[in-house]
């Protein structure tokens, strides 16, 4: 999957995106960073724990695919702005954010059809 491609697309989904990226699975930035002109809301060093805290998130939920099946997202809404996160089949993570005027309704459903049209590649755990 070219992610620079896919973190564009979403980027023009809605003018509420303000940023999509790609971590592995350890929380280390792979592809894609803020939406420009954009001020970021936390630090460089703020950026790094919250993707590692996200990526494990992301491989505890695992533990329930038998029971529930598999996450195709998950969705924070919080004061400031909306964080949604989508595992990626190659162990990496789509993690995304808008502002809170984003329709949270319709805005994870146009990301999936992005993810699931975009051409595989084996890129794993960069």
């Amino acid at each position: 999957m070219d992610y620079d491609k896919v973190c564009q697309k979403i980027m023009i989904l809605d003018p509420n995106m303000r940023s999509a990226r790609v971590i592995n699975n350890r929380g280390h930035l792979v592809a894609g960073g803020m939406k420009k002109g954009m001020m970021p809301l936390e630090n460089e060093k703020q950026d790094e724990m919250m993707f590692m805290e996200i990526a494990l998130r992301v491989r505890m939920r695992h533990e329930f695919d038998k029971e529930f099946g598999p996450v195709r997202f998950s969705l924070s809404y919080r004061e400031k702005v909306i964080i949604y996160s989508f595992p990626l089949p190659d162990e990496n993570v789509l993690l995304v954010s808008s502002s809170r005027e984003a329709d949270f309704g319709k805005i994870p459903f146009k990301i999936l059809k992005i993810i699931e049209k975009s051409p595989k590649k084996s890129i794993k755990n960069l």
